[in-house]
């Protein structure tokens, strides 16, 4: 007998957390993970079943209606198991053990992600998705078997458990080197990513497709150095053709997750603030490159996304859009032709569809999904108008298709606001800007890093990681001391302004003392002062977002600049070295490692601006694709930061100066002198 919705909430009804909350009606007896669940585990010596997913995950969604939302299904797991609710994005340190274990039985990792645990928290078997009847039959064979063979499975949950436990370093026999620069390896690192990449569509060579965007980062700041076409080439048709995608909303801008096929088509309709903000920077640094102005419309659009659908009053940013909408996936965003055509009129109506690919048919389940075939230049040559009149209708046609879905039933919000996520998207905002300097980008930003600094951060500068209905909560995880403290380092070189350093060397104080393992010269990603799991893990990969490793190890970097602190440079040198036989040969899970071998390639370029347009100075410097630099700036001559430190004005002019491994040219007073030093460095 199938549930919707029982009278009596569970215990996830006091959770702040979209995802707990989404299942606070389940007749399950559920419990959010914590002491009270384990220990009830312990005493009425029953094995515990841990879920775990996301709000915006749409499998999670199908299996909580066929399995958790069913009388019958919620009768066994309430009668055999202890049941805990899971939400990824609030406890990573929990995800990351129980989806090593999937990966430990020899299956394939993601969400919903089910894990069986003894009552001492230690895994013996975990799965993901699996259909009523299937999952109904697992859990009576597990009860089953933990009465009559409760030896064996203890055994092998412990033997799982110490597999968890071992030491990443151990694991990939990393050993604390310094880095070993070879240009041979960084030409091995492309040519690993070039011969991987689908290069008529774009992207990796498979489906699904996830934008990944720390790969196409790293062939840019390869390209900066190489000048190799391919590298820039590679770059431009991926992001070329996911801007004209479905992964792409094109009304409203923002990418979704992934797309489910090869040709960036059909997406899967939830939008990630993650993926949007890391979007944002490696968009607005194409075009840095490139100037191609598609790659401009989608950083506008992206960021008006941003602001209209994804800021709170306070200035966070929440953390998602579902994928359904009247548990219908993509509802919200398809088109059938008939409505197309009556919100943009009569006159139009035959040129937006073929625009937007819109036909009688439908092009997917639900309706047509919006995408183009082909770029701006050849669609107005083809209907035989000017480009520029074609941009003044696709904007119109966007306005009235908006304006007509804001109407519809919108999909869930998760409106949590994660640390880390906001640190991403702070970070894109300030990239951003630096590009197209527009004034909106950076007061969106500034409004994001007040917010975290006064709401997220305690006068310790230790972080929380969520933040939900005013109050913060969690202790934070490496991966929120690393994005934050890369935004800050952004945020003070579009501002000068120097509270945002000063900030960011605290907080990396703050995770060298309490994150980072002098053995193995590598950080946790748990804090130590917090709740101790089954293991202490470091997370080193590179994935849809950077690890949080990689991301401190650019962080000591550049901090070790600006402060001349040798053993903050010692650290990121260090560990890149201990990385760099893997990121050689598997350079795709480790791009952002790969990028930061591109600045120990050639010298760092170290900037100081002085005087009274060093603002202006900063903003035509930043025109320049350089990304291997640091800048830092003051309207008068000062001594707290030591790249300013004895820096004057020359002839009562705005003064550059480019020094490279503490050696300085000649002080300049304009910017193109300036390019011209670094550019020939």
């Amino acid at each position: 007998m199938s549930h919707q919705n029982t009278q009596t909430p569970n215990r996830l009804a006091k959770a702040t957390s979209p995802y707990l909350l989404q299942h606070a009606y389940n007749p399950v007896d559920w419990y959010p993970w914590g002491e009270e669940a384990l220990q009830k585990a312990k005493d009425e010596d029953k094995p515990i079943i841990v879920s775990i997913g996301y709000s915006a995950c749409h499998w999670c969604h199908v299996m909580e209606r066929e399995s958790f939302e069913d009388d019958e299904v919620a009768a066994i797991m309430n009668r055999y198991f202890i049941c805990i609710k899971v939400d990824r994005e609030e406890r990573p340190d929990v995800d990351a053990i129980y989806m090593d274990a999937v990966q430990a039985m020899g299956q394939r990792g993601g969400w919903p992600l089910n894990a069986l645990l003894t009552p001492e928290a230690k895994p013996f078997y975990a799965l993901t998705y699996l259909p009523k009847e299937s999952w109904v039959q697992l859990l009576q064979n597990v009860a089953e078997v933990y009465q009559t063979k409760r030896d064996e499975l203890e055994q092998s949950a412990e033997a799982y458990r110490e597999a968890i436990a071992t030491s990443e370093a151990k694991k990939y026999d990393l050993k604390p080197n310094d880095i070993r620069y070879a240009r041979e390896d960084l030409d091995k690192m492309f040519q690993s990513v070039y011969n991987d990449v689908d290069h008529t569509r774009g992207g990796t060579n498979r489906a699904p497709k996830f934008p990944m965007p720390s790969i196409w980062q790293f062939l840019l700041h390869y390209y900066q150095i190489t000048k190799k076409e391919e590298a820039l080439r590679t770059v431009e048709v991926t992001l070329n053709e996911m801007a004209k995608g479905g992964i792409y909303d094109q009304i409203g801008g923002g990418f979704a997750r992934y797309s489910v096929d090869a040709d960036w088509f059909a997406p899967h309709f939830e939008k990630m603030l993650y993926d949007n903000g890391q979007l944002l920077s490696l968009y607005a640094d194409a075009y840095n490159v490139t100037q191609n102005p598609l790659y401009q419309q989608v950083v506008m659009q992206t960021v008006d996304f941003v602001a209209r659908e994804l800021t709170s009053e306070e200035g966070g940013f929440f953390s998602a859009l579902d994928a359904d909408s009247e548990g219908v996936e993509g509802k919200f965003y398809v088109w059938e032709k008939t409505a197309f055509d009556e919100v943009i009129g009569v006159e139009d109506a035959a040129i937006a569809a073929d625009y937007y690919q819109v036909t009688s048919q439908a092009n997917w389940e639900e309706g047509n999904i919006l995408h183009r075939s082909i770029g701006d230049l050849a669609f107005a040559e083809k209907h035989q108008i000017d480009v520029e009149s074609l941009k003044q209708k696709v904007t119109q046609w966007n306005e009235r298709l908006l304006t007509a879905r804001s109407k519809r039933i919108r999909p869930g919000l998760d409106d949590k606001i994660l640390t880390s996520w906001n640190g991403l998207m702070l970070k894109g905002l300030v990239d951003a800007y630096r590009v197209f300097d527009s004034p909106k980008l950076l007061n969106l930003a500034l409004a994001n890093a007040q917010f975290i600094a006064e709401k997220l951060t305690t006068e310790n500068y230790q972080l929380y990681h969520s933040y939900k209905n005013g109050k913060a909560s969690i202790n934070a995880y490496l991966e929120d001391y690393a994005a934050v403290v890369d935004a800050y380092i952004a945020l003070y070189q579009a501002t000068f302004d120097e509270q945002w350093l000063t900030k960011a060397k605290s907080l990396t104080d703050y995770a060298l003392a309490n994150f980072y393992d002098k053995e193995e010269g590598l950080f946790f990603f748990t804090d130590v002062n917090a709740e101790k799991l089954i293991a202490r893990k470091k997370e080193l990969f590179d994935n849809v977002i950077p690890a949080s490793n990689s991301m401190m190890a650019k962080n000591l970097y550049w901090l070790g600049l600006y402060y001349e602190q040798s053993d903050y440079q010692q650290k990121a040198s260090q560990m890149l070295g201990q990385m760099q036989k893997i990121i050689v040969e598997n350079p795709e899970s480790a791009a952002n490692w790969a990028t930061l071998y591109t600045y120990f390639a050639q010298p760092t370029a170290e900037v100081a601006i002085v005087g009274e347009q060093a603002q202006e100075y900063r903003a035509s410097l930043d025109k320049y694709y350089y990304p291997n630099k640091i800048l830092a700036g003051t309207l008068q001559p000062q001594d707290s930061l030591g790249l300013l430190q004895n820096r004057g004005t020359i002839n009562g002019q705005t003064t550059v100066y480019v020094c490279y491994n503490k050696t300085c040219q000649l002080p300049v007073n304009s910017v193109e002198s300036a390019w011209k030093q670094m550019s020939q460095a």
